[in-house]
């Protein structure tokens, strides 16, 4: 039975995130700490004063533990929570999830990543032991599968489905130039990312999403205080986290063209946000483009283009920021960067700075979605076949 919802009882009143990229001189601690105190600062609250904390990473820290001795929190409950790469988006749910109860009346949602330090240049966590069946493929191997299935499958003409890719790497890395907080801050030549090596199958290296470190943070109340913290809150509308059967590598029946998980979740969500055509309704979207085809699938499986036609979508420029829909409009995954446990609270760090019109001068949208009061954020953690998807959607409105 998918949730009934929360729709409109809860708000976000604060939000927090650290420059992403390369920080050798800052430690896990510090980056989260920049982040918390930044979001609860943004709301006039001290942080000691919050009821009851979420913390997200996947590898650079163990137990509720990391955030209270950071934070020194007097005896307050902190729970860490992980899930692959939508660990960051499943804080926030269980914060808002239990200010919405009543169980507390704030709650704040942590993630963070220290990635760089690791020594290696993925996820630095360990292969839980399996029975043998699971294919041995790197990440960029795995998704390379889901690029050569979609033209098997749906026949771009010669060159179109690369040229798609191209653009949206093109597209984020343009976006993440214009913000102060992105990974990669330099627009990216067409030329230079079509010469790129390759890195596994048809996706090179500008398809791959950076590996960074960073944090981001945001502060939940019940909805009808959420005025006493700001007088520009981000109403949580939806709330939808969608783990599918992971039988995929093994399914004959799966193509590879699809992620079924996050067309189970985005329905979730506009039904509880009652949504009924996003491409009209949302003002962004932030979705998760840990590689290029991801975003291009994404765009069909989200319910932003048919399936089979992404790829023409993406060239005609209608996910640009001043396109039918803005896409990733802070870089996304690609330039912003990826820091596990942070990168879901990050989009929705950026869809409070639009939709509070915060954004960092030239950032702001263009087109005419400026005047929408929805944005959706989407997280997707594993690979093809077997993964999780998250979606929400706030808006800076109630509903009437």
């Amino acid at each position: 039975m998918p949730s009934r919802g929360i729709r409109d009882k809860v708000a976000v009143v604060g939000m927090g995130c650290t420059r992403f990229g390369e920080h050798w001189n800052a430690s896990a601690d510090d980056l989260m700490l920049e982040a918390a105190l930044a979001a609860c600062t943004s709301a006039g609250m001290a942080a000691d004063a919050v009821d009851a904390h979420w913390l997200s990473t996947l590898a650079s820290g163990s137990s509720g533990l990391m955030l209270s001795r950071a934070l020194r929190l007097p005896y307050r409950p902190v729970t860490r929570v992980e899930n692959y790469c939508a660990g960051g988006s499943d804080a926030l749910r269980n914060a808002c999830y239990a200010v919405a109860s009543g169980a507390y009346d704030t709650a704040l949602a942590v993630g963070v990543e220290k990635l760089k330090d690791s020594g290696t240049s993925g996820l630095a966590a360990a292969e839980v032991p399996g029975d043998g069946t699971r294919p041995d493929l790197t990440a960029p191997a795995a998704f390379s599968l889901v690029a050569q299935a979609y033209g098997e499958r749906y026949r771009p003409p010669s060159g179109a489905l690369r040229e798609a890719l191209d653009r949206i790497a093109w597209k984020n890395h343009a976006n993440g130039a214009l913000n102060p907080r992105a990974h990669f801050r330099r627009a990216v030549p067409l030329d230079t990312i079509r010469a790129a090596p390759r890195v596994a199958g048809e996706l090179g290296l500008f398809d791959c999403s950076g590996v960074s470190d960073g944090a981001a943070a945001a502060l939940v109340v019940r909805a009808e205080d959420a005025y006493r913290y700001t007088d520009k809150p981000l109403f949580v509308k939806a709330l939808a986290l969608a783990a599918g059967p992971a039988a995929g590598p093994a399914d004959p029946g799966y193509d590879f063209t699809s992620f079924p998980e996050v067309r189970h979740s985005a329905a979730d969500a506009y039904r509880q946000a009652g949504i009924s055509d996003p491409r009209t309704e949302l003002a962004l979207a932030e979705v998760h483009d840990c590689f290029t085809i991801t975003e291009l699938v994404l765009m069909e499986d989200l319910g932003f283009a048919e399936p089979g036609t992404a790829w023409r979508s993406v060239l005609a420029g209608e996910f640009d920021r001043d396109g039918v829909l803005p896409v990733n409009t802070d870089g996304g995954l690609k330039a912003f960067g990826h820091p596990i446990g942070a990168s879901g609270l990050r989009m929705l760090f950026e869809c409070w700075l639009q939709l509070r019109g915060e954004t960092p001068e030239g950032a702001a949208l263009t087109g005419n979605t400026a005047h929408r009061k929805l944005a959706l954020t989407h997280n997707l953690g594993g690979g093809p076949g077997e993964c999780l998807s998250f979606v929400s959607i706030v808006g800076s409105e109630p509903s009437e």
